[in-house]
C-alpha cells in the first residue's frame, strides 16, 4: 500500500507514542511483566510500515529511545553514565534495534498481500532479525558492561541467554501480532473505500 507522507509522519508518531509509553513505565517499574516495552516490536513494525524512510525515521526513533532512557534515569536522581544498563554496550543497541528494522524491511519488500504466504514471511523475519538483535544486545552487554561480574564464560553466557530468550520472544511478537491485526483491518477498511469510491464514480 502506497503512503502518503502525512501518511508515513501519522504512522511514526503514533509509534513513537507507544514505545513512549511502554518504554518509560517499564523502566520506572523495573519489572519485566508491568506493562512490557513495545521498542523491539516498534522497530520491526517501523520498519515494515515505514520502508524507505530510515534515514531520519529510523534516528528519530532512536533518538527517542536513548532521550526517555536519559529522563527516566536522571528523573530518579541518578547518573546517566554510571547506571546498571549504561556501559559501552549501551551503544549497540543502534545495531540490534536496526537488525529488526531491516527485518520489517524485508518483509515489506517481498510481502504479497493479504496472504498465508505473507504469514510465512512475517514469521521468518521477524524470528530472524530479532534473534540478532538479541544476541546483539545481550551478548555486547554481558561481554562489556562492568555490571556483569567477572570471571565472564561461554557456558555462563548461554545461561543468561536462555533466561531472557522466551520472555523477550514472547514480548516482541506480541506487539508485532497487535500491529498485524491492524495492519490487517487497515488495508481491508482502505479496500472498502476504494471500493466504495469506484462504485461511486461509476453510477
Amino acid at each position: 500500500m502506497v503512503k502518503t507522507p502525512a501518511q508515513r509522519l501519522g504512522i511514526l508518531l503514533a509509534l513513537m507514542v507507544v514505545m513512549a509509553a511502554t518504554r518509560m513505565h517499564h523502566s520506572l517499574l523495573h519489572h519485566f511483566d508491568a506493562l512490557p516495552d513495545a521498542s523491539w516490536g516498534i522497530f520491526f513494525l517501523a520498519g515494515f510500515w515505514l520502508r524507505g524512510t530510515g534515514r531520519w525515521a529510523f534516528p528519530l526513533l532512536m533518538a527517542e529511545a536513548v532521550a526517555i532512557d536519559y529522563l527516566v534515569i536522571s528523573g530518579q536522581g541518578l547518573d546517566f553514565w554510571s547506571h546498571y544498563c549504561v556501559s559501552a554496550a549501551y551503544w549497540f543497541l543502534v545495531p540490534s534495534y536496526f537488525s529488526l528494522w531491516l527485518g520489517g524491511s524485508w518483509l515489506a519488500r517481498h510481502q504479497a498481500g493479504l496472504r498465508l504466504q505473507t504469514l510465512g514471511l512475517a514469521a521468518v523475519a521477524l524470528l530472524v532479525s530479532w534473534a540478532a538483535c538479541y544476541l546483539l544486545s545481550n551478548g555486547s552487554f554481558y561481554w562489556l558492561s562492568n555490571s556483569v561480574p567477572l570471571p565472564r564464560s561461554f557456558a555462563a553466557w548461554s545461561a543468561n541467554l536462555a533466561d531472557w530468550y522466551l520472555p523477550f520472544l514472547q514480548t516482541t511478537a506480541l506487539y508485532v501480532g497487535i500491529g498485524a491485526v491492524l495492519h490487517v483491518l487497515a488495508t481491508q477498511a482502505a479496500r472498502m473505500l476504494h471500493a466504495d469510491h469506484r462504485a461511486g464514480q461509476s453510477r
